[in-house]
């Protein structure tokens, strides 16, 4: 294939970043908007990435110098190939790394010896494959990108799009629109990522950056967040994450996308191992992966879809609607059916549509007739078979109507050539212009674009055009969830105190097993501020008995041992103890469970405690999360806490009023502040131990795997920790230590 070399010059850029902005931000930068590309390992052997790439790059009409490097071939592709970086007429900007796996350490640092910002390394045979010699090959390459500082991509990627400088260094050889659009894509899988672009532009939705990030050896996808999120031409984030490693990356990188005001749509692999390794408390079973990204990311601006087809619509949906005043729904149909759906698909999400103003209801029944049924949705149907004119006239009533913040259109582009209807989308498409709401059409089902149908949604600029009616509906709940959000979540730190602090690095480095025991981690908690029930620790039965009467009955009996995780599975706990002779007993018969128990664990007493009248069993947790850090539980406890799984999740640490915004999306919250007449309890403990809780587990850092307070019995009076597990996770502690 032949081809004119373009001269080195490139277009004027409509955006450059701030002088003060990040080495990060200006590297990526250079990567999407370099002035030339240098392709390192230019072979024309048929059907290779680097030939694929070249095609891309002069098909798309990239405007900057182009140069295949080589040092065996002279010609390459119908223009002059490079032996290397010195002999190029220019100094190297963009280098796309195509060599094998072994060479490419060396080209990197090659090219940021002769003056290159940027590279995309494609080739693979690094940290994706487990042998010995690909692993050190990755630790090398990222030393190399370290110390050269230049901004890399990859290994083992696809390439990147920047449509406004007509740039695909991509494989892909389906048709691209280069268009400088809103939406901007980023991840690790290439195949999903060129899926998603594809997707998109099937639809009518521009893509202005696509960046493949492979093993991300240098840049990582919250890096091109960063970056997107400071471009202005960009309205929407879409991203898919294979796992999140720098978790104060990701949330950086997410508040910046908040501060302007762009959503990040988010398609998340399931939950991992390391997110469910503190098992052994109720809290780590509860708290998976998956779970916990939802609980951060989305307290700071993410909507996380459940897949790819969501993921669509959700980004369809947020491109081409403004966020909404308020979550007041209209709609309007021809079909008393398609009413019905509106009606339960909407209804299923939670969300239901609001009276129309009175003004509105009185126009409509004048436009529809007497008998008609006005209301919301609107079926215009009969009424717009006499006169058609009534469809627009109730389309453009509602839009105007003050009282109405999302006007829902149940309708389908047309698939061929449709005067009325093309006619009719014109005109609202310029209604919806001016007005300061969403105008969305919904289609009941998917519907394949043609090329007509893509050319007419692209005249539709104001109009989200939406398919399949429950994932339009999840995606609409999206907006209104995203609407709702503060601009700005203020950071939260630790508000414990010192001697709560020592009274933790005395605990963990006197901790020698898996977990510490009840009276060990009651101790900790209430160094941090969280009420715990009367209580002390008995090695007789008569130093039991002694214990019960000082505290007053009735009391509790319960077994210690740190190797005795769940105590009420092997009969260590014995309630309602009204006698001493009673708590002789029970004290007897708790250890001669022990003593026949498998393994022989060690019994380091037995726990004589208050035994508190609960109105609310509670549980209080939180554990340490492989990809977001510390996170803190809460919900409603007791023997059957994973049956319900009534919980809450937030990242910890917590402040107050993040601690009753956590116990107020739960039914135990809905209890607690009083339900069908009953008097509410004594929110303020249940707050203090979110909060103490919270600051515990961030001050630990990574060495407490999980913290199980269940249950937290709680009445109007009080609310009190009665039983307590905290599990280690032994080899931070150790590391911490000095070990």
């Amino acid at each position: 294939m032949e081809a004119q070399v373009p001269a080195a010059s490139v277009s004027p850029r409509p955006w450059t970043p701030a002088p003060d902005a990040s080495d990060v931000v200006k590297g990526i930068h250079a990567m999407l908007h370099p002035h030339n590309i240098v392709l390192v390992g230019a072979t024309d052997k048929p059907g290779n990435y680097a030939e694929r790439i070249w095609n891309n790059l002069v098909k798309y009409g990239f405007e900057g110098g182009l140069y295949p490097v080589n040092a065996k071939r002279e010609t390459i592709w119908g223009v002059p190939c490079y032996k290397d970086f010195a002999s190029l007429p220019e100094k190297p900007d963009h280098v796309l790394v195509l060599v094998p796996a072994r060479f490419a350490v060396q080209v990197i640092r090659d090219a940021a010896a002769a003056g290159a910002r940027s590279a995309t390394i494609v080739t693979s045979g690094f940290s994706e494959l487990q042998d010995e010699e690909s692993q050190k090959l990755a630790a090398e390459l990222q030393a190399a990108i370290r110390e050269t500082g230049l901004a890399v991509t990859g290994p083992n990627c696809l390439g990147n799009l920047s449509a406004g400088e007509k740039l695909f260094t991509n494989i892909d050889d389906r048709v691209v629109t280069m268009e400088q659009g809103a939406v901007a894509i980023a991840g690790q899988s290439g195949a999903i990522v060129m899926a998603i672009r594809q997707a998109l532009e099937d639809r009518g939705v521009g893509v202005g950056y696509m960046v493949t990030t492979g093993n991300e050896a240098g840049l990582e996808t919250p890096d091109l967040m960063r970056y997107f999120a400071e471009d202005p031409s960009i309205k929407v984030i879409v991203v898919y994450l294979e796992g999140v490693r720098n978790t104060k990356a990701f949330r950086d990188a997410c508040k910046a996308a908040r501060a302007s005001s762009k959503p990040v749509i988010a398609l998340k692999l399931g939950s991992s191992e390391g997110g469910r390794a503190a098992a052994m408390a109720h809290t780590g079973a509860l708290a998976g992966s998956i779970e916990t990204f939802d609980a951060i990311a989305t307290r700071e601006g993410v909507i996380r879809v459940g897949g790819l087809d969501e993921l669509i619509e959700t980004t369809e949906c947020f491109v081409h609607s403004a966020v909404p005043r308020g979550d007041r729904l209209a709609a309007v149909t021809l079909s008393g059916g398609k009413r019905g759906m509106l009606l339960d698909a909407f209804y299923a999400e939670g969300l239901n549509f609001a009276p129309l103003s009175p003004h509105v209801g009185s126009e409509l029944e004048k436009m529809l007739g007497p008998g008609s049924i006005v209301g919301n949705p609107l079926d215009a149907g009969f009424a717009a078979v006499v006169d058609p004119s009534v469809y627009m006239k109730s389309i453009k009533l509602m839009i105007d109507d003050p009282d109405i913040d999302i006007v829902i259109i149940d309708a389908e582009l047309p698939k061929a050539p449709h005067e009325l209807r093309e006619r009719n989308l014109h005109i609202v498409d310029e209604m919806a212009s001016r007005a300061s709401k969403p105008v969305i059409y919904i289609s009941a089902m998917s519907i394949g674009f043609t090329e007509f149908t893509k050319g007419l949604r692209k005249s539709l600029p104001h109009l989200a055009v939406m398919q399949g009616m429950d994932r339009a509906v999840t995606a609409i709940n999206s907006l209104l969830a995203y609407a709702k959000l503060r601009k700005e979540v203020p950071d939260i730190v630790s508000s414990s105190k010192p001697a709560a602090r020592a009274v933790l690095e005395k605990a963990l480095k006197s901790a020698s097993g898996a977990a510490l025991d009840e009276v060990a981690s009651k101790k900790l908690l209430k160094a941090y501020g969280i009420p715990i029930s009367k209580e002390a620790i008995a090695q007789t039965a008569a130093d039991a008995a002694k214990i019960a009467k000082q505290i007053g009955f009735p009391v509790v009996a319960k077994v210690v041992s740190a190797e005795i995780l769940h105590k009420s599975d092997i009969g260590g706990v014995v309630l309602n103890l009204a006698s001493a002779a009673e708590v002789k007993k029970a004290f007897a018969d708790i250890t001669a469970r022990v003593a026949k128990l498998k393994g022989k664990p060690k019994l380091d007493g037995i726990l004589i405690a208050q035994q508190v009248k609960a109105d609310l069993e509670l549980v209080v947790g939180a554990s340490l999360d492989a990809e977001m850090g510390p996170v803190v539980l809460f919900g409603t406890g007791g023997i059957d806490i994973e049956l319900m799984k009534d919980v809450a999740l937030a990242g910890a640490p917590l402040d107050e009023a993040e601690a009753r915004l956590l116990i107020g999306r739960t039914k135990a919250g809905i209890k607690m502040r009083g339900y069908r007449g009953k008097p509410a309890l004594h929110e303020a403990s249940a707050v203090k131990a979110l909060v103490g809780l919270s600051n515990l587990i961030a001050d630990a850092g990574d060495r407490i795997a999980s913290i199980d307070v269940n249950p937290f019995l709680i009445n109007t009076k009080t609310g009190v920790a009665v039983d307590a597990l905290i599990v280690l996770n032994n080899a931070a502690a150790k590391r911490a230590a000095g070990h």
